[in-house]
């Protein structure tokens, strides 16, 4: 089993990092495959709609992107990270998020996922929630932990000394692990994934 967690900081190796890397440490314990895959610092943009993917099969602006696809199509479970800016999710985390969800959800559909935040002090709530947005719109069991997910320090150094910040990211990652194995036993019994019904697209405007 492989587990792909999304560094969607611009610092590559801080407090977001070092909480991926304290569920990685785990999961890689509980025997799955894990890659750490860092969005980058070029601005990212968000989704346009042109409906280039359609025909590409992949967001047709490149960039990270399009680099990540092929790790999501062998990924069992995801994760998603970011460093709170603004009382929200970092903007290019966001714009990599709405951007990979438009052009390849059908890649996303019923794999596990977690988020995770990290932030100085304040507005990690509000980061969790506008990134829970894009794995419940695609079908994606939310993965838990023993308190919101979120880490607290303005360095890696110091995230790693959050107790129980690290100690929410270990218990995240047990339960990622339990899902993916309670999932693998289930298509062993012959129990697939629902199919969802389609069709109805309704619009409240008259």
């Amino acid at each position: 089993m492989k587990v792909l967690l999304i560094n969607g900081s611009p610092h590559e190796k801080g407090c977001t990092y070092a909480a991926l890397a304290e569920m990685a440490k785990v999961l890689n314990g509980e025997g799955i495959e894990t890659t750490i895959f860092h969005i980058g610092r070029a601005p990212v943009g968000g989704c346009v709609g042109c409906g280039g993917c359609a025909k590409a099969g992949k967001c047709v602006f490149g960039g990270p992107v399009a680099d990540v696809l092929p790790l999501v199509q062998e990924a069992d479970g995801i994760v998603f990270g970011a460093p709170v800016h603004y009382a929200t999710a970092a903007a290019g985390m966001l714009g990599f998020m709405h951007r990979l969800a438009y052009s390849a959800g059908r890649y996303l559909r019923h794999k596990p996922a977690a988020v995770v935040t990290s932030a100085r002090r304040a507005g990690t709530v509000s980061a969790l929630d506008a990134m829970m947005k894009i794995p419940t719109f695609y079908e994606m069991p939310l993965v838990n932990s023993t308190y919101w997910p979120m880490v607290h320090g303005s360095n890696a150094e110091e995230a790693a000394k959050d107790e129980e910040g690290m100690q929410i990211m270990r218990n995240l990652a047990r339960n990622m692990a339990w899902v993916l194995r309670c999932i693998e036993a289930g298509k062993a019994a012959g129990i697939e994934a629902p199919t969802a019904e389609s069709g109805s697209r309704t619009n409240f405007i008259r």
